[in-house]
């Protein structure tokens, strides 16, 4: 699941080394591939802040919180100084200030944001996690500065929303953003990065089963979304190329007050900054 930024129209790749390291320990057994696999999955890219972070960097009050329920610690970051906050949770290998464009429109229009690095993202500590460790800092953040007004969430960020949700966070509404959906599509995509047979897939999804004893199957954004009453709006791009638009049109089909609004062009991140995604947003979350 490491991944590097690109040019928002061409699919992520994944290093030759990495895809013949896992070629070579597929040769030598089924289970240290899987271990290999498994690894390289939950291991994110920590980028830099970029320039155009800056400000939301400077300018919000950042500390260090304790999550009891993963023993780790993450960074979070206060953003304006209104009572109306709206949660900020990005995606895989992202920033809490990743999405600090909606954050800025958002305190044009008196909220303020709370985002966070996840563990072993931003400047937050550690070196691997998964999505169960988003959802457990979500849900330890909303005790230590909610009540929020609407959660929003990017990509694994949106899987996250949503199970957060599922799991006890309140909000009133909910906005996710280019979110993937069937846990078990995104581990056989990622093998079929890595060039390893297909059915690897199973034997990822039965490490981590055993691992964290969970199934995998109920983390995935579709089986969240049935459970959900409150409005969703469900954002995606039709040529987004790491997470594919069935993805979105899934999880829209199975909210019971979801909203669908599909973009052209905008791939997997330039829609975080897009005028016209930003303008639906707000508007979705005005309405009364």
């Amino acid at each position: 699941m490491a991944k590097k930024a690109i040019n928002p129209t061409k699919s992520l790749k994944i290093p030759q080394i990495i895809i013949i390291s896992a070629k070579i320990c597929a040769l030598i057994s089924t289970k240290l591939v899987a271990k290999f696999a498994a690894r390289i999955f939950t291991t994110p890219i920590k980028h830099k802040v970029p320039k155009r972070e800056f400000e939301m960097d400077h300018k919000s009050i950042q500390q260090t919180i304790y999550i009891p329920a993963i023993d780790k610690s993450v960074v979070t970051y206060e953003y304006g100084n209104s009572n109306r906050k709206i949660l900020l949770v990005h995606g895989w290998s992202g920033r809490g200030t990743q999405l600090f464009k909606i954050a800025e429109e958002l305190l044009q229009n008196g909220y303020s944001t709370i985002s966070f690095d996840a563990p072993a993202h931003g400047k937050s500590k550690g070196k691997t996690t998964i999505m169960s460790e988003f959802i457990a800092a979500i849900l330890e953040i909303e005790k230590q500065f909610g009540p929020f007004e609407i959660a929003i969430g990017h990509s694994l960020g949106g899987m996250s929303v949503l199970n957060a949700i599922k799991d006890g966070l309140k909000v009133n509404k909910a906005v996710i953003i280019g979110s993937g959906d069937i846990v078990q599509d995104i581990l056989d995509e990622f093998i079929f990065k890595l060039g390893l047979k297909k059915g690897i897939g199973d034997n990822l999804r039965d490490l981590f089963e055993e691992k964290y004893q969970v199934k995998m199957d109920d983390f995935s954004a579709y089986r969240a979304a049935q459970k959900i009453k409150i409005p969703v709006l469900v954002i995606h791009d039709n040529d987004d190329p790491e997470v594919p638009i069935k993805a979105g049109i899934h999880i829209h089909q199975n909210l019971e007050q979801g909203s669908l609004y599909l973009t052209d062009g905008l791939g997997h991140r330039k829609i975080l900054g897009n005028h016209n995604v930003i303008k639906k947003t707000l508007e979705f979350i005005k309405i009364n």
